[in-house]
């Protein structure tokens, strides 16, 4: 069966072009201002601190009501009302002074010995033969497992306290600037020795500027694992520090109290990461990052 296509009338082709199409008209475009000109500017100190406010708003809202109770967790005004007592007493500046030299002394303690086992492991393939093995498997073992130990080692004073403290320092550290050695970039060790320089000037100037970056990340892992191992630490036969505080506090229900010194273990852990940040502005201005748009 053939079917037949017949041409297409007059009528149909013969559509006159309608004058809006015959000649078009320009367009004033008008160019749309940025995204970030058209958005209103808020400093960024007032974006950061709008979390924290609502949650305190939140909180104080709660134990106004009667939805928390004082025995499970202290208001707010309660907690700065305490806070003021404490201070005024004396008691919470000595927690902190003790605290403080307690952090100081493993902090650079475990500095020494993080960077200088990853040193020796880094720079030299013997120095990892020898050490990186034994460290990868204390790494393991968990610093709190080992307070009995350091008890019976180092008895109930000071030292196994700053010993637990060392210990969580070390590690991170030693991964941190082995890993930064590790990482550097093989063409620049190579464009270094065209140059003339000799083994001790690489590792000046090429290896540990390229190591850099990680050892200040690294520290600002060990100052964390600082102050969680210090919670630790003085939680053990201490007679003095915020943990000695927390103790007290504990024994005798006091909620208040044991929030306020976790709200100095935090501003204290704030600080120290804030005076990290600041030493890897003013050292890597070398190095051109992202900062977020």
């Amino acid at each position: 069966m053939s079917i037949s296509h017949a041409p297409p009338s007059s009528a149909e082709t013969d559509i006159p072009l309608k004058s809006g199409f015959e000649h078009p008209t320009a367009v004033d475009v008008v160019p749309l201002l940025p995204s970030s000109s058209r958005r209103t500017h808020v400093p960024r100190w007032l974006r950061r601190t709008t979390g924290p406010v609502l949650l305190l708003a939140l909180w104080q809202l709660l134990s106004s009501t009667g939805l928390l109770t004082p025995d499970v967790l202290a208001s707010p005004g309660r907690i700065a009302q305490v806070a003021g007592d404490l201070i005024g007493d004396g008691s919470l500046p000595s927690a902190m002074g003790t605290s403080l030299q307690r952090v100081a002394a493993g902090l650079a303690l475990g500095t020494v010995v993080g960077t200088g086992l990853a040193l020796v492991a880094g720079l030299f393939r013997i120095g990892e033969d020898l050490v990186d093995a034994p460290v990868q498997m204390l790494r393991t073992v968990p610093f709190v497992g080992l307070i009995p130990l350091f008890i019976i080692w180092f008895g109930i004073g000071e030292a196994p306290k700053v010993a637990i403290i060392t210990l969580g320092v070390t590690f991170p550290l030693y991964l941190n600037v082995y890993a930064g050695i590790r990482g550097v970039d093989a063409q620049l060790i190579e464009a270094g020795e065209s140059l003339g320089l000799s083994r001790w000037g690489l590792v000046r100037h090429v290896v540990l500027p390229g190591a850099l970056p990680g050892a200040l990340t690294g520290l600002r892992y060990s100052l964390g694992i600082a102050w969680l191992a210090l919670v630790f630490a003085e939680q053990v036969n201490a007679d003095s520090g915020i943990g000695f505080l927390m103790v007290q506090a504990r024994d005798f229900l006091r909620t208040d109290v044991i929030v306020v010194c976790l709200i100095v273990y935090a501003f204290l852990g704030l600080l120290a990461d804030f005076i990290v940040r600041s030493l890897e502005r003013l050292l890597l201005q070398w190095r051109p990052t992202f900062t977020g748009r």
